[in-house]
């Protein structure tokens, strides 16, 4: 009996200390922060090329916290920009929407290049992302994240507006202010940074600031680094390390390469701090880049291009995703993806509601982040404007010296990839399995995949309403032009 009665009194305290256990082992939990969505770190570079890291190959950058987080993600060797340069790469990313959209074609309205070379009238497009546009910020923001922008903006005089908390850097300029050492004028956040800070340091700075911050709470942070968009300006403690160092064959800018080391090892700060306030396993970092290189100081080979131009060194850029728990880590996905792609990917990761009346031109990558796969389909890009060749650049990898890029549109299905220059009408086919440098123009050899394609370049255009330049430039010179290409290949090296 008195065996019973102690039985009885144990399995009482156990009903009491169980529970009480259970809670103190549970994962802590605040206001405004759920377990099944993560923290996210957004980190978008300028100008940062295809093979500028060393996990793409390059033999001169050292990018060791980078290669790190590729290692422990999903890396993805077809990742494309939805534009060329920095503003409508920019626009597309933050609206979701291919460039005819939002009609941000162009850093700026105004045409680009000499006025006797350009045969046509640009379409100027607009300058600004509307207001009118639902970000993935916006959305990101009324699911109860606190959003900062880090860094470089270029689509409007701040991103406070288009649903961030907090901005840190952010305007209309789309170059560092007053260059990467302070003072930087009136850019927000950084009136008062100390003395000979580099800007890529004092970025990341507050960026392990804000995590810190908002440690308790769900937060996404953009961090959209100036780096490494021009001017091409050392990183003065590191220069001699690079100075002294042998080059490699396909990377030897010392200069540039201490700006990529001032990003790897600003991340790996950033990555120090998530570790010491317990919050790597809840945050996914996703990696990706505006555009492709600049092409005075980098290269992508085996890729044609650069930043500007449409071919693939231009638009091809490196992109990486790391979600504990989530992704699988040390995985490589060969799958084509672009940066329209990204809104409805970031909603579906945070838990956030697009507006049903707002067109989205991506999908959500989520299945390819499962390891599962996604419908085929095609990619576009749309250019309908000029810009113009970098000084002194030689050899050239753009079709003519003078421009890196015509008015021009593009198309990628499957391994094939179709562009159409507007002002002669020529095509130019190239199967990207076969051919990554795009040194065979097929569309003659394969006049029947050149009518398909070219066909459903045609048909997207008029379903996004695309403005198509057929003006002809009255001022053009063809004898000039002539001349100028003349003299600019015959300096060109060998």
């Amino acid at each position: 009996m008195a065996e019973e009665v102690l039985m009885r009194v144990y399995a009482m305290k156990m009903l009491i200390i169980i529970p009480v256990l259970g809670c103190l082992l549970m994962p802590f939990r605040v206001e405004g922060q759920t377990e099944d969505r993560p923290n996210i770190l957004f980190v978008y570079l300028d100008d940062f090329g295809w093979r500028d890291t060393s996990y793409m190959g390059s033999d001169f950058y050292e990018t060791p916290h980078l290669d790190q987080l590729a290692r422990e993600g999903m890396i993805f060797k077809h990742a494309y920009a939805a534009a060329a340069n920095c503003a409508p790469s920019r626009a597309s990313l933050l609206s979701g929407q291919y460039t005819p959209r939002h009609r941000v074609f162009n850093v700026g309205t105004r045409p680009r290049g000499k006025e006797a070379h350009r045969r046509l009238e640009h379409i100027a497009g607009v300058d600004t992302l509307s207001t009118n546009l639902d970000t993935w910020a916006h959305c990101i923001q009324r699911a109860g994240y606190r959003t900062a922008s880090m860094g470089k903006w270029h689509l409007s005089k701040d991103p406070l507006a288009y649903g961030f908390d907090i901005n840190v850097g952010g305007t209309h300029a789309g170059s560092p202010p007053r260059g990467y050492y302070p003072p930087h004028g009136n850019a927000p956040g950084l009136q008062h940074v100390p003395k000979g800070e580099f800007l890529t340091d004092s970025l990341c700075r507050h960026a392990a600031s804000f995590i810190t911050a908002n440690r308790h709470r769900s937060w996404f942070l953009y961090l959209t680094l100036f780096a490494v968009h021009t001017p091409i300006q050392a990183k003065k403690e590191l220069l001699p390390k690079y100075q002294a160092k042998a080059p490699g064959n396909l990377h030897d800018n010392a200069k540039m390469a201490t700006m990529v080391q001032a990003v790897d090892d600003g991340i790996g700060h950033i990555i120090q701090r998530l570790q010491e306030l317990g919050l790597s396993e809840n945050t996914a970092i996703i990696f990706f880049s505006d555009n492709g290189g600049y092409g005075p100081a980098t290269d992508m080979h085996p890729l044609k291009g650069y930043k500007g131009t449409y071919y693939e060194g231009g638009v091809r850029v490196p992109f990486f995703i790391k979600w504990p728990g989530m992704v699988e880590p040390e995985t490589v996905n060969n799958t084509p993806i672009i940066g329209v792609d990204l809104y409805p990917t970031l909603l579906e990761m945070t838990g956030a509601s697009a507006r049903k009346d707002q067109i989205q031109d991506g999908v959500s990558l989520m299945p390819l982040f499962k390891g599962k796969q996604l419908d085929s389909r095609s990619l576009f890009w749309h250019f309908p404007a000029y810009l113009q060749s970098y000084r002194g650049k030689g050899p050239f990898e753009q079709r003519d010296p003078l421009f890196r890029s015509r008015p021009v549109s593009a198309v990628r299905q499957g391994h094939w990839k179709l562009m159409e220059f507007f002002e002669s009408g020529d095509l130019e086919l190239y199967h990207l399995e076969k051919d990554i440098g795009e040194t065979r123009n097929l569309a003659s050899i394969h006049p029947d995949k050149t009518k398909a394609l070219h066909q459903v370049l045609k048909d997207w255009r008029q379903q996004v309403n695309a403005p198509v330049p057929t003006i002809k430039n009255p001022a053009f010179d063809p004898e000039a032009e002539r001349r100028a290409i003349t003299d600019l290949t015959a300096s060109t090296p060998r």
